[in-house]
């Protein structure tokens, strides 16, 4: 058999158990439920079914993979999305042609993202799989080009959680799908390109315009000479991109960055040669970091009384702050005080 006469196409409806069938015979990890984003496919020439392949969610925690990617809890959590897991691949016994587990995972993976898309509304970024080195030694993935990245720990999924045992440690293969995976996965503010039910907040027109009102009191702590941005801009786009999960100096200048010029001006940035032109990074730590916390504050929650009515309820939530101890040396903890609707944090207390 040639290997340019296999096609590839997704299991059908009324194929599923003869897939499940097969997966449970012949497998040695046996069948997997169909459970969230799941796709199959098959390989097959003429009417004769080849090999078949299973795509699913991906693993929630896998520390060489998110180190790989290199983004935060807060993002991954929200983008694992963009992330599937080929679980099973199986080349049937009746064939062993050379070059055919690649072959087939190679056709795969060219149509696997549109595939997703038509059927659950986002692309796929990155696929990942696990490999017992006791068994295999990952040759289909690496003629693939697929990426060794490390090991896993040794826990695997059990029903309420994570096992307590470790177990043998598999080998983690990457493969990319999109030629900036790493970057798209790893960047603070994910592109519209991108759909996926990664929780958002937005600001709306009219709350850019009222926020740096909100901070017109604040005395600025730099000198008065050199000053380019007025600091009810600085803090009004701080207080906007923390609004919207920007968590660093870093992502509120990145998310200050991603403005349009719309955007800017309700913000009121200095205006030159014909563009609005926002603060530095530089700007927004000087200020952030020299500001006095009790005006600025006292900023907030005037902003958030003037929003309060959009908000029936509130959720109460403590936090431990990492590496934050306080004269006494104990590690601070804060309670806040959280709109269901909004989003907005109005009170918080040590």
């Amino acid at each position: 058999m040639q290997l340019n006469q296999i096609s590839v196409r997704p299991i059908l409806k009324q194929e599923e158990p003869k897939y499940q069938d097969l997966m449970e015979a012949q497998h040695y990890l046996g069948a997997i439920p169909k459970i969230g984003e799941t796709l199959w496919y098959v390989a097959y020439s003429e009417t004769e079914w080849i090999a078949l392949i299973s795509f699913s969610a991906a693993a929630l925690k896998c520390a060489a993979r998110d180190s790989w990617i290199g983004w935060s809890y807060r993002h991954q959590t929200g983008r694992l999305k963009l992330i599937a897991n080929n679980s099973r691949f199986l080349i049937l016994p009746t064939r062993h042609d050379k070059n055919l587990g690649s072959r087939f995972l190679s056709l795969c993976l060219k149509r696997l993202s549109n595939d997703w898309v038509e059927k659950y509304g986002h692309p796929i970024l990155l696929v990942e799989t696990f490999v017992d080195p006791k068994r295999f030694h990952g040759g289909v993935y690496r003629a693939s080009n697929w990426q060794a990245i490390g090991y896993t720990k040794g826990f695997r999924r059990v029903t309420d959680g994570y096992s307590a045992q470790t177990e043998h440690k598999k080998l983690i293969f990457v493969k990319p799908l999109h030629r900036r995976a790493q970057s798209v996965l790893s960047h603070t503010i994910l592109s519209h390109h991108f759909l996926l039910g990664e929780v958002k907040m937005k600001i709306t027109r009219h709350q850019m315009r009222s926020l740096p009102d909100f901070f017109k009191e604040i005395n600025d702590p730099r000198r008065a000479q050199g000053r380019r941005h007025r600091i009810q801009t600085v803090l009004g786009i701080a207080a906007g991109a923390v609004l919207c999960g920007m968590r660093s100096y870093e992502s509120i200048f990145d998310w200050a960055e991603s403005l349009s010029q719309k955007s800017r001006a309700h913000f009121r940035c200095r205006y030159d040669k014909g563009r609005y032109v926002i603060p530095s990074l530089s700007i927004f730590r000087n200020i952030l970091v020299r500001v006095d916390p009790n005006e600025l504050d006292a900023a907030f929650n005037a902003w958030n009384k003037a929003y309060a009515q959009d908000d029936n309820s509130l959720a109460i939530d403590g936090k431990v702050m990492c590496n934050a101890i306080d004269e006494s040396g104990r590690q601070t903890q804060i309670m806040s005080a959280v709109g269901h609707t909004t989003g907005i944090c109005y009170a918080q207390k040590k």
